[in-house]
């Protein structure tokens, strides 16, 4: 095997990790590891990053499903809804400079790490408050334990007539017609851009795509984790079959890159339940600014 694809194993191997893992995020770590440590160029980088995006949530993906944890329509369809900005964002990626392509990959690493720092601190900002909640609802438990106590010894008022239960109105039609189109317009402008994202950068999206999932089509955390990389699935493969005639792509190297990430994948999804999300996620999100920084420092001079 040649040293280069010797290399590959433990960069692949913590890129399927934090795939596994997060869901996503752990793709953008591919392009600078193909760029800075395996010396492909930043097209080559970009086209090689997706098939081992693609083979890393493969393998993910599958975990999850055993797992119940995939709602397969609602990916299938979010994927299909980014194949024009998935086309659009390869031929333009194709048609940029290489210093101007390794620039702006850069400053997607800073966005990501801000949106995950920030998606992580309200996700603790919501633990809280329904710590407190559920604080809240044993007090009042506790109160009505008392009531119930005061009652039971004849201390209750007799023949209080029951207090009527108001039922709240239906909202109206045409309303609802609204919020449904309002989703719908926001589903597709979020799978669009994620596929611009993949196809332009060489990335999955999941940073992006998970959000969405939970806050618009409110699944559960771990079923948006599953279904994301089955949207992470469709885009890379429609990204690379707009690259596919490039060609230049060192597939031992590119095949033991992704062997690890696919390895990487299953054990992230292993460790998934016995790690602290958010403390990973903020450990990620500061290794990724290092990292952005360090690119752009080393891209800008060169513009």
């Amino acid at each position: 095997m040649p040293l280069l694809a010797w290399a590959a194993l433990p960069c692949g191997l913590v890129i399927g990790l934090l795939l596994g893992a997060l869901g996503g995020g752990g793709s953008i770590l591919a392009v600078p590891a193909l760029v800075y440590l395996l010396h492909q160029t930043p097209h080559e980088a970009t086209a090689g990053a997706l098939v081992v995006v693609g083979i890393g949530a493969a393998s993910g993906l599958a975990c999850h499903a055993r797992a119940g944890r995939v709602r397969w329509a609602a990916g299938a369809a979010f994927g299909g809804l980014g194949t024009a900005g998935t086309f659009l964002g390869s031929r333009w990626s194709a048609s940029l400079n290489p210093t101007v392509l390794m620039t702006a990959f850069a400053g997607l690493m800073l966005a990501v790490a801000a949106v995950m720092l920030v998606r992580t601190w309200r996700e603790r900002a919501r633990e809280r408050a329904r710590e407190r909640a559920r604080e809240r609802e044993r007090e009042r438990a506790r109160a009505r334990e008392r009531e119930r106590e005061k009652a039971s010894a004849g201390h209750d008022a007799v023949g209080a007539a029951p207090k009527a239960t108001p039922i709240a109105p239906k909202p109206p039609s045409s309303r609802l017609s609204a919020v449904r189109l309002a989703s719908a317009l926001r589903i597709g402008v979020t799978a669009t851009a994620v596929g611009l994202l993949t196809g332009f950068f060489g990335v999955g999206g999941g940073f992006v795509v998970v959000p969405a999932l939970t806050l618009v089509l409110g699944l559960e955390m771990p079923v948006a984790v599953g279904t994301s990389l089955l949207v992470i699935l469709v885009n890379s493969g429609t990204a690379f079959a707009t690259r596919a005639g490039a060609g230049g792509l060192d597939w031992p190297l590119l095949a033991s890159f992704a062997a690890c990430a696919a390895l990487g994948s299953w054990l992230g999804n292993r460790l998934a339940a016995r790690l602290r999300p958010q403390a990973l996620s903020t450990a990620f999100a500061s290794l990724v600014t290092v990292l952005a920084v360090s690119m752009a420092v080393t891209s800008i001079p060169r513009l």
